[in-house]
């Protein structure tokens, strides 16, 4: 096989980290290792489309996951103890030094932002840059209003609703995303919120926080927060952004990505 089909083409595949099967997709032959990091709920297929197909497969290697009981790396079911973000990224670490990658950026999305998060607070020898967007490091009682507000799923969007009805069936699906839901009223209550606020001053390498201006699942004091504690980060806001902006937005968000990690 030539080696634009391995450029071009996106495989799929499972690798045993920590005792669980992970299921990761694969694409690119650039030197810059790249982790696309899905939110909650999320998967490589239902979350990274866009970034698979269109972001620069000569400059970038690029793997996109489903953490533990997420996408196709069921079985286990999903469990959200007050530690899952932590074993997330533990997951997420383990898996690209599998896979034989020395040093690696994350670009993490909503859930993933906030696993991206803590695996470059603790893990700085291994993490070369991060992109964040709809993340935060702490979670209010207004944002449980928020939650609370889309728990019924059969509510949602067609849109919204129809990816993750495909993926885990209807049942699975409203019984994990109220599970999620409960998982973070317990960190809001127990924990006073916090989820990571003490590890972010700890992250060094560069960082792009990128925020959707009409993003109605984390108000703007959360990417706030992290630029402030962030040493050195960059805040862009996206005017038009909404919380998936990354798909909604997509050849925007990869062109201001790709810049991002070249620079």
């Amino acid at each position: 096989m030539n080696l634009l089909y391995w450029c071009t083409t996106i495989i799929s595949a499972k690798k045993e980290i920590n005792g669980v099967h992970l299921h990761y997709q694969q694409t690119g032959k650039g030197n810059h290792a790249l982790l696309l990091l899905p939110g909650a709920l999320g998967s490589s297929q239902t979350d990274f489309g866009p970034q698979l197909e269109s972001l620069n497969k000569e400059r970038f290697t690029v793997v996109a996951w489903d953490p533990r009981g997420y996408g196709r790396s069921i079985p286990p079911q999903r469990e959200f103890p007050l530690d899952f973000f932590h074993t997330d990224a533990r997951d997420a670490v383990d898996l690209m030094q599998a896979l034989h990658f020395k040093n690696f950026s994350l670009l993490g999305w909503s859930d993933g932002g906030i696993t991206a998060l803590i695996a470059a607070s603790k893990y700085p020898g291994l993490v070369h840059k991060l992109v964040v967007w709809g993340a935060n490091a702490s979670v209010t009682q207004e944002d449980i209003k928020l939650y609370n507000a889309v728990r019924d799923v059969s509510r949602w969007s067609e849109n919204m609703r129809k990816p993750m009805v495909e993926m885990y069936g209807a049942e699975y699906f409203a019984k994990t995303w109220a599970a999620w839901i409960d998982g973070m009223i317990q960190t809001e209550k127990e924990r006073n919120g916090n989820i990571c606020k003490d590890l972010i001053p700890q992250i060094k390498c560069p960082t792009l926080i990128i925020h959707g201006e009409k993003d109605p699942m984390v108000p703007r004091s959360h990417p706030d927060y992290l630029h402030k504690h962030i040493k050195g980060s960059r805040l862009h806001l996206m005017a038009k952004g909404k919380h998936n902006l990354h798909l909604r937005f997509a050849k925007e968000f990869n062109s201001l990505v790709e810049e991002f990690l070249i620079s």
